[in-house]
């Protein structure tokens, strides 16, 4: 047999062993979707989470309540393990609803606002002021404290409605809600009212996390956010009447740290028990709505992969865990406890995918990774294509396991249509009743998917592979 025989032969038994787990894959994930869309528990969990339990913000009784109801869930799938990892967390508290109206040749104006979460109260009686409307918070150097001094801050920039990918759009004008108020009262501001990052025009303000960065208690100023219609009827009054006075009421306050947790499951390894994949979404969520898109969507996913592997018959080889971050919305205390832990007992993390998108349909994936690892994932996307997953690109994961970060680890977000998800984010109308059975457990069968095979094949890239490619 000569040397061009002998190369035919074993190409072949590559091939043929190739094209055999390929069709085993195959089968694998026509398994985990099957049972998901037959037999799935996400949206079941998800109901309870939403209208049993309600909005979860950290340090919240309805968080603790979350916490342990998920544990025992995750005791009923008969883990290897199921535990709660203690972290400290914030504990702000809304108060009473907000009330805000502007006037105009005396004619009163109600508006819908929400304070921010971590702002200040106003005084007990409200704040009166007049106001004054910038673009961003960069308008307020080239204004001045002469012009700003004594006033409140109208920031109205709208989300960029020409990006398709929302988040691109969100990103660009989140930084004016969390460093609006900090950099508004450097030039004697008395609070900031901040156009809600919605996609859409409606009457529900949307909050979330700002900062006051080093400024001194005594001089924070209170922020609120402003619902897209209001934001236009105030913007339109203001250009026939630059001296109107807009007055807003909040009672919210800021406690002292509290005890919460994180929920941990776990499925062990069965050949490489110290090598960790990590499925997760966070379990906080704001108060105005259920959360149901924010994350709870993503917790129940996270949970259900684990239940679909193992109703799938799949004895992952790495110890698959899934983690339910508590404090995103308001700290990333959950995702630093988690990475911090991890990095102290020395735990070797190769892949960590996160859902906290919103339970729309499921679309791919954005990998955080080196070049080799995304080609190595690449190779998967055509077994995805079945089921309509065609998004592979290299992009952000998520804020919970961006602390886990190193060079041997791939990160991964899960991508949903992101079209409608700015319609509900951090509003009174991110309800359960806006999730789509099928999209959500579309997308926990998408998530499953992806864990087996990097559970089956791994992230590793070997030296030779590097000098293939060099």
């Amino acid at each position: 047999m000569n040397n061009i025989q002998l190369k035919a032969i074993v190409f072949g038994l590559m091939l043929s062993s190739f094209c055999v787990s390929a069709q085993s894959d195959e089968a694998a994930l026509k398994t985990i979707y099957k049972t998901s869309l037959t037999n799935g528990k996400s949206y079941q969990w998800l109901d309870y989470l939403s209208n049993t339990i309600g909005g979860r913000l950290s340090g919240s009784t309805n968080a603790e309540l979350a916490v342990q109801y998920t544990k025992m869930e995750l005791e009923k799938l008969d883990l290897d393990k199921v535990w709660l990892q203690p972290v400290m967390v914030p504990k702000w508290v809304r108060g009473e609803k907000e009330m805000a109206y502007f006037t105009t040749s005396g004619e009163l104006n109600k508006v819908n606002i929400c304070a921010l979460g971590g702002s200040v109260a106003t005084p007990e009686n409200g704040l009166k002021a007049k106001v004054i409307e910038v673009g961003s918070y960069e308008d307020l150097k080239h204004l001045g404290e002469a012009k700003i001094k004594g006033k409140i801050v109208f920031i109205n920039r709208a989300l960029q409605p020409d990006l398709i990918h929302t988040f691109e759009a969100y990103g660009g004008c989140s930084v004016e809600r969390y460093r609006g108020a900090h950099e508004a009262a450097k030039y004697g501001a008395v609070g900031t009212i901040v156009r809600s990052l919605s996609s859409r025009q409606d009457d529900y303000p949307h909050t979330g996390s700002m900062s006051y960065g080093d400024l001194p208690v005594e001089k924070r100023i209170p922020s609120a956010a402003i619902s897209t219609n209001d934001a236009v009827k105030l913007s339109e009054a203001l250009k026939q009447n630059k001296d109107l006075e807009f007055f807003f009421e909040m009672s919210c306050q800021q406690f002292e740290d509290v005890q919460s947790y994180n929920v941990i499951g776990e499925i062990t390894g069965s050949e490489f028990p110290n090598e960790y994949i990590v499925v997760g979404g966070h379990l906080d969520s704001w108060d105005l709505g259920d959360g149901a898109h924010d994350d709870g969507a993503g917790v129940v996913q996270s949970m259900d992969v684990l239940r679909l592997l193992k109703e799938s018959g799949i004895k992952p080889k790495r110890s698959i865990r899934v983690v339910l971050f508590m404090n995103e919305e308001n700290g990333l205390r959950g995702g630093r406890k988690y990475a911090e832990v991890a990095k102290t007992k020395g735990e070797k993390h190769v892949f960590a995918l996160e859902s906290d998108s919103g339970g729309f349909t499921p679309r791919g994936f954005s990998f955080d990774g080196s070049e080799l690892m995304l080609q190595k994932i690449d190779a998967w996307r055509t077994l995805f294509k079945p089921y309509l997953i065609h998004y592979f690109e290299k992009g952000y994961s998520g804020a919970d396991i961006g602390p886990l970060k190193d060079d041997g680890i791939l990160l991964a977000g899960l991508r949903p249509d992101s079209q409608r998800y700015f319609d509900h984010h951090h509003a009174a109308n991110d309800t359960f009743e806006h999730v789509n059975k099928r999209e959500l457990e579309l997308g926990a069968a998408t998530m499953t998917a992806l864990v087996y095979l990097v559970d089956k094949y791994g992230v590793e890239t070997t030296l030779k592979q590097k000098q293939l490619k060099d």
